[in-house]
């Protein structure tokens, strides 16, 4: 991956049945010091949600990071 790439998966899950409206992007972005960051951010369709950071210095580890949360809600119901 280089510098001025990010790679987004944007999550999303709706139930009108519920009232339920929820989305789940996770970012890889680069940071200024030759890492990487998984920047996860969910809530409610329509508002700017919560919004978590973690930083890494090893692209494999910061991969693995941004796949275990994308198994966890795609098996709870949340897709493209």
């Amino acid at each position: 991956m280089t510098n001025d790439q990010t790679t987004d998966i944007d999550l999303r899950r709706v139930d009108p049945a519920r009232n339920m409206q929820r989305f789940y992007v996770i970012s890889l972005q680069p940071t200024l010091f030759g890492g990487l960051s998984v920047v996860r951010n969910w809530g409610r369709i329509g508002t700017q949600g919560q919004v978590k950071v973690e930083t890494f210095d090893d692209a494999k580890e910061a991969a693995a990071a941004c796949v275990r949360p994308e198994h966890c809600k795609r098996r709870r119901g949340y897709a493209n």
